[in-house]
């Protein structure tokens, strides 16, 4: 049990007696980090989460962006951190099943999935392992329920060897008209639960999550871990969008972490009503399991809907048809208390408030900067070829195909810009399109928790922009360590200030998300990392990828350099250091060079721009090489055109890592017009040209260029 003697006392009081054993199981997984967010709600309100496009924002099961005049997203990040670290395949497997759970019950159909995952390093076999069975079973699921996985992040570092990260995001379409919210609002409406039965997996899966990892993990928290079955959530998915098209559905909610009793008391909670829970009329999968079973198992696959009695036998029916148990297991009552009966027996087991249980009271945690001590290490000069195929050798830098092909991201027929760009793009009408990634930076994030949680939500942002659309909302999944060192809580509020500068500058608001704490393992804490989902909406004919299109095109970056190569892969790769203040995001310049981005599309009716990428890990040498390998065209480059803040080494202009910048291809002809309207530091710096890529003197070809950054992570997994 994780209840603190605190709040066995809060409880106690407010109960006016002891709780009994159901009960205080009940409590101890609502109060439990994963599902109360007990210590992260008092910095969580910092997050702007209502805008134009915003039609709902955090506390339901995902949040809603409106994308045309009929459609809306439905949008939902998670974690699955420490179950894919006890059993990988399964804990990822089902991470996919729960945010897709997620997304019907906003009455939206998942048309995508993106996955950011962390790693320990390749050279380990338990990493190793962990990463070959994650990918597959996010592949397995999602090929098999017919989702694509269509974007993602990949990194491989020592702060995740005993602590991966698996964060999973799904993004639905739904007719405005047919949304549907998690919550229970009419008195006399019946709990209809479908799907999958119930058994003894994951029981006390959402405390698992909510505490530290240890040594023992592996075999004592494995009961922990849910069991997914594709098969199963294929025939519910069916199932729930004929239950929703055929009957008025007051609400739905998904059973995930803290099963019946997260699930039932927040319906209720919503609407401030009680609910009562016939014990006996739930499915079982298992015989003997006691009412603390039943009440806490996280078995995957089952959904419950709020009807009213009337349509309980078309509901049955349209279950039947598809093969799936049901049942009418409780209902909506007046007051505001969670009654679970044995009605065989004619006992009351529970009877709490409702809202105690679907909203935990916060937590007021110390929080302390870090005291930074230490030299900073001055590194050697290296030859800059010999860097720039090491950084594209890396496991961080390299091709990530290995991954993605085991995906299909081409089914359901929208997928317009596929993996391997900046971020992808999916149909949704005739002439709109959605573009989709998400991104993080832990390094920078651990160094300067403010610039890292501003950076890689303007990383994402600067994905969108290259893909030609403009930023809507974002999502999160916030991994950290354990929210009862200060230092750890310190960066936290950090990060979602630095955040929140870059979002509302933007006027994209955070609409749904997830904290994950005690990413931990006996001392060995996580880097930081803000998992960021970023949705952008565009006209199709605006859409750029980044490989060059044509010899004799120009090439031009927009933004300033600065010589900031603390927390780069550069230091990583060659020198493995993280040492320094990370690169510092300088709002209005990110803002700025993204609105001349997007200003320029809408004007180029003639294509001018032929290609647009973004500058990120590994700067701007590691930029021009992607661009160069996707496209298995050459460029020279006058570095002494590169617009900078002051002198800095060759190395560092190359490799550093400054925020707000891109480069673009244009047609020759075009160059001097576009350049007259780019109202931010901007310049020509190259051209693209025959089969090398050089940098003034330096000359490397596209082809080593490719061999270093082609079969990397395919040469490990052999």
């Amino acid at each position: 049990m994780t209840l603190t003697d605190s709040e066995i006392e809060f409880i106690t009081n407010l109960l006016g007696r002891e709780m009994n054993s159901l009960e205080e199981g009940m409590l101890d997984v609502m109060f439990s980090e994963h599902c109360s967010y007990k210590s992260s709600k008092p910095f969580l309100k910092r997050f702007p989460t209502e805008g134009e496009n915003i039609i709902l924002g955090p506390g339901d099961d995902a949040g809603l962006v409106s994308v045309t005049d009929k459609y809306a997203l439905a949008v939902g990040m998670e974690s699955h951190n420490h179950p894919s670290a006890v059993e990988p395949y399964g804990g990822a497997g089902t991470g996919i099943g729960g945010i897709l759970r997620d997304i019907i019950s906003m009455g939206a159909k998942p048309i995508a999935l993106l996955d950011p995952l962390r790693f320990g390093p390749l050279e380990d076999q338990k990493s190793k392992y962990i990463f070959e069975n994650v990918v597959k079973g996010i592949s397995d699921y999602g090929n098999r329920v017919g989702v694509p996985t269509v974007a993602g992040e990949i990194e491989f570092d020592e702060s995740f060897r005993t602590n991966p990260l698996v964060n999973v995001m799904c993004v639905g379409l739904v007719e405005k008209d047919k949304i549907v919210y998690g919550k229970a609002p009419n008195v006399g409406d019946v709990f209809f639960l479908m799907g999958g039965t119930t058994g003894r997996d994951g029981i006390n899966g959402v405390t698992f999550a909510s505490e530290e990892l240890t040594s023992d993990s592996e075999t004592e928290d494995r009961p922990a871990v849910q069991v997914g079955d594709p098969f199963t959530k294929k025939r519910v998915m069916e199932a729930s969008y004929e239950i929703l098209d055929k009957i008025h559905v007051s609400g739905v909610k998904d059973l995930g972490g803290g099963g019946l009793t997260c699930c039932i008391s927040e319906l209720a909670g919503a609407c401030e009503n009680g609910a009562i829970v016939d014990l006996n009329a739930i499915p079982l999968r298992e015989t003997g399991m006691t009412p603390y079973e039943i009440m806490l198992s996280e078995s995957q696959e089952r959904m419950v809907f709020v009807i009213n009695p009337k349509d309980v036998d078309l509901a049955t029916k349209i279950c039947d048809k598809h093969e799936l148990p049901s049942a009418v297991i409780g209902e909506v009552t007046e007051g505001n208390n969670m009654i679970v009966k044995d009605f065989e027996k004619n006992q009351e087991l529970c009877n709490l408030p409702t809202i105690v249980l679907s909203d935990p009271p916060s937590i007021s945690r110390p929080i302390r900067e870090p005291v930074c001590d230490g030299e900073l290490v001055e590194v050697e000069d290296v030859d800059f070829a010999e860097a720039l195929l090491k950084l594209l050798s890396s496991p961080n830098i390299a091709s990530k195909v290995w991954a993605y092909r085991q995906y299909d991201y081409e089914v359901q027929l929208r997928t317009a810009v596929k993996p391997g760009d900046d971020a992808a793009v999916l149909k949704i009408d005739d002439d709109v399109g959605v573009a989709l990634t998400v991104d993080s930076n832990p390094i920078h994030t651990k160094l300067s928790p403010f610039d890292g949680g501003a950076g890689s939500v303007a990383e994402g942002i600067r994905n969108i922009v290259s893909v030609g659309a403009k930023p809507y909302a974002i999502v999160d999944c916030l991994n950290f360590g354990n929210p009862e060192n200060p230092e750890i809580l310190w960066q936290f509020k950090e990060c979602i200030e630095g955040m929140s500068q870059v979002s509302e500058k933007f006027n994209a608001p955070i609409i749904s998300g997830n904290v994950s704490f005690y990413n931990e393992n006996e001392g060995a804490k996580i880097n930081p990392t803000p998992a960021v989902g970023l949705i952008g909406v565009e006209n199709l004919e605006n859409i750029r990828t980044l490989e060059f299109k044509n010899e004799s095109d120009k090439i031009i970056i927009i933004g300033n350099t600065y010589d900031e190569l603390n927390g780069s892969e550069y230091h990583r790769t060659l020198f493995d250091l993280e040492q320094g203040t990370a690169p510092k995001v300088r709002i209005d310049d990110e803002f700025n060079a993204a609105k001349n981005i997007l200003d320029l599309l809408e004007e180029d009716e003639d294509k001018n721009i032929t290609a647009i990428h973004d500058c990120s890990a590994g700067g701007i040498a590691i930029a021009l090489s992607e661009m160069a390998i996707k496209s298995n065209l050459g460029a020279e480059i006058n570095t002494s055109e590169i617009p900078i803040d002051s002198d800095m080494k060759f190395n560092n202009l190359l490799f550093a890592e400054s925020h707000g910048r891109y480069i673009m291809t244009v047609k020759a002809d075009a160059v001097d017009d576009i350049l007259s309207k780019i109202d931010v530091p901007a310049a020509c710096i190259g051209e693209v040209k025959g089969d090398d890529l050089k940098f003034d003197d330096v000359s490397i070809p596209v082809a080593d260029l490719t061999d270093a950054y082609t079969g990397v992570i395919e040469s490990y997994m052999k």
